[in-house]
């Protein structure tokens, strides 16, 4: 199983993760886990929005439900996060591939087009291609951020190279329509016109889309819960 995390955390512990984030061999049950700091979706390039040390994110995949509520009973960091907001996850489907995750199946489950879908995407960038990230992506991030169909939606960064998004749909076919420029929302084509130029010439060294059923949500992120649709 998977599981993403926000928490607020004092600034000394935000650093010291993502310096030293846990790993397999410290943690029981632990299989990979990414730890980034916050990014809100379509800021300006300059501007602290873009890396908020103490917005923490924690992406993570678990053998099994239990080694989760272990870390979050017992480790330090895990005991942060668990007074946060955290949602735990199915996998679905995957895009691409990073170290860590590439021995996941492409296609594990099928979708329903009227379920809720988390979808996480990872990558790692290459540092001359950054320029032309940022000009095609934060068109893509204000689509994300902006589209009616996600309830919650935001990206996460670990200097220099890593870079996450993470976004909750009401539906499945609301995503797949944002992905294939199909979405009633003003520049519609953003995310397929992007994907075109990242096949032209890629902007970074790994990169994966994973696709989620969200299995339970736990805690509050900004004052509130219920991000996930009920069914």
């Amino acid at each position: 199983m998977f599981s993403f995390h926000l928490a607020r955390l004092p600034l000394t512990t935000a650093v010291r993760a993502l310096v030293r984030p846990p790993t397999a061999g410290r943690v029981p049950g632990l299989v990979h886990l990414e730890v980034l700091a916050g990014m809100e979706l379509g800021s300006p390039v300059l501007s602290p929005r873009r890396l908020q040390l103490s917005r923490t994110a924690v992406f993570a995949r678990w053998e099994d439900e239990e080694s989760l509520e272990e870390f979050l009973a017992t480790d330090p960091l895990g005991r942060r996060l668990a007074d946060g907001w955290h949602v735990r996850l199915q996998f679905v489907r995957r895009w691409g591939a990073v170290a860590g995750l590439a021995d996941l199946p492409e296609d594990a489950d099928r979708s329903d087009p009227d379920e809720p879908v988390v979808a996480v995407t990872v990558a790692r960038m290459r540092l001359p291609e950054l320029l032309r990230f940022l000009h095609w992506g934060r068109p893509v991030e204000r689509l994300v951020r902006d589209h009616p169909g996600t309830t919650l939606s935001l990206a996460a960064v670990r200097p220099p190279r890593s870079i996450s998004t993470f976004s909750i749909w009401r539906t499945t076919r609301e995503m797949t329509d944002m992905v294939f420029g199909r979405s009633p929302v003003p520049g519609p084509t953003r995310h397929i016109d992007a994907m075109a130029e990242r096949e032209r010439r890629d902007f970074h060294h790994e990169f994966t889309t994973l696709r989620f059923r969200p299995l339970s949500e736990h805690g509050t992120w900004e004052g509130r819960g219920g991000y996930v649709p009920l069914p």
